[in-house]
């Protein structure tokens, strides 16, 4: 049930990508991270080139490189250390696919969250398990 998140930014304006940019976010949960894409929420929003800015300079407009920020959230415990390496590296590959160049200052954040303080329907997740387990 991750909630993921992807800003990105490109030398041009390419709305299209936001499907493909949403379609990867959710395969790569259930490919990487054994998520179920049946309650995998994506929110993907373009920013703007002039408000993107790495060391003081802005990557898209002044060399020409397209960035991005992917924050997935998933409960802890749930993943192995290499399984989420092998997203963060698959979903770097993955948006240079998409988006073209990348500025290397893009980031993939997975925050692993206590299941007491993640959920969804109004359940946190460890009162979804222990109702899925009782006893």
């Amino acid at each position: 049930m991750p909630m993921i998140q992807v800003r990105y930014v490109t030398p041009a304006p390419r709305p299209e990508l936001r499907g493909a940019i949403a379609a990867l976010a959710a395969r790569l949960g259930r490919e990487c991270l054994s998520k179920d894409p049946g309650v995998t929420a994506v929110l993907v929003e373009p920013a703007d080139p002039q408000g993107w800015f790495v060391a003081g300079r802005r990557p898209a407009v002044e060399d020409g490189k397209a960035a991005f920020w992917l924050d997935i959230k998933i409960t802890a415990g749930t993943n192995t250390k290499g399984e989420t390496a092998a997203f963060v590296r698959a979903a770097f590959d993955g948006m240079a696919a998409l988006l073209g160049p990348l500025h290397e200052e893009s980031y993939v954040l997975v925050h692993a969250v206590d299941g007491d303080a993640y959920g969804y329907g109004g359940r946190t997740q460890n009162a979804r398990w222990a109702a899925a387990n009782p006893g």
